[in-house]
């Protein structure tokens, strides 16, 4: 029953996948194309390239021909795997976006493997009522972060790496990292990711800490809990077990719900902390008006949002049955 109510998600979501990447291109294209000049415009500014070397980097990269056929080609194109040819990079596109995707990947799991190991056991915590003063620090702080922009955290994190030392300033491993040992390679990359890491965390752990806070004690009012502790059991047993696994649902929603916050997140904080993944690439492409990169960047950015949402649908299959006899 559990399987074919997977396979029967999955595959919805599959066939709804297709048409919802068709329109993003789409629109991406259009509104690209549709803002004044292009990648060619600055050159022309430049009086060493003549406007015949314009005329056949136009045509040779199909920019003269009407949208609808622009996008027809590119959309053809992109059936077959190949997402066209950087202007500023001189390379294939799908080379570029390969480079910088599991990086931002790599963020991006990072940054909420962090968020929830500080969110869980500190809203558990503070909802059982014994420490009102780290409720109240937790809960401005959080006000805090919620108001802060990412780009504004980021830009703090620069500054005090900066001053320290003690954090790389962009980058994902050292230059001198190939001569180095495997385990010493993860820890380098590991240093590394942990600046962009944390604050992209810190941008989400308030949403976590308060569904988890505001979860937990709703299921501490039950009348199973009262049961639970009538029967003995230890307040840890009370909270981590009986509490938080109903809480859990909630949990899983608003991680799936926030996939869009914490990718456009990633963007920003790639972007300041010179992070090569899809946001640095995106920023440069949309500066620069390559359009085949920002089109690939932005499709890749959809299809991680759609898998995020579709992940997060599997796991509250699994973990409530409720959902599962709906």
């Amino acid at each position: 029953m559990l399987r074919q109510t997977l396979i029967k998600l999955i595959a919805k979501r599959l066939l709804l996948l297709l048409p919802l990447l068709l329109a993003v291109a789409c629109g991406a294209f259009v509104l690209v194309r549709l803002a004044p000049g292009d990648f060619l415009t600055e050159l022309r500014e430049n009086p060493q390239i003549s406007a015949e070397t314009l005329a056949t980097l136009r045509q040779q990269h199909g920019l003269d021909q009407p949208l609808p056929t622009q996008f027809g080609k590119w959309l053809w194109r992109a059936a077959q795997g190949d997402l066209g040819y950087s202007l500023i990079y001189y390379a294939p596109v799908s080379t570029l976006i390969r480079e910088r995707l599991f990086n931002t990947i790599w963020l991006a799991g990072a940054s909420l493997a962090l968020a929830w190991l500080a969110a869980l056991p500190l809203g558990v915590f503070v909802a059982s009522g014994r420490a009102p003063w780290l409720d109240h620090g937790l809960a401005s702080l959080s006000a805090l972060l919620l108001a802060a922009p990412s780009f504004l955290l980021a830009l703090l994190f620069l500054l005090f790496a900066a001053r320290t030392n003690w954090f790389p300033l962009g980058g994902v491993v050292a230059t001198d990292s190939e001569n180095l040992a495997w385990p010493q390679r993860w820890a380098d990359f590991a240093w590394h990711l942990a600046l962009p890491a944390l604050v992209l965390a810190l941008r989400q752990f308030p949403h976590y800490f308060q569904q988890v806070r505001a979860s937990v004690r709703e299921c501490l009012t039950q009348d199973y809990i009262v049961t639970a502790r009538a029967k003995g059991l230890s307040e840890g047993a009370i909270l981590f077990k009986h509490a938080l696994k109903p809480a859990a649902n909630a949990l899983i929603t608003q991680a799936g719900n926030s996939l869009g916050a914490l990718l456009s997140g990633a963007f920003i904080v790639e972007a300041v902390l010179s992070w090569p993944g899809l946001g640095g690439l995106t920023v440069n492409a949309l500066l620069s008006r390559d359009v085949f990169v920002l089109l690939a960047c932005l499709l890749w950015a959809a299809l991680l949002l759609a898998l995020g949402n579709l992940l997060a649908d599997v796991l509250l299959l699994l973990v409530d049955p409720r959902l599962r006899r709906s």
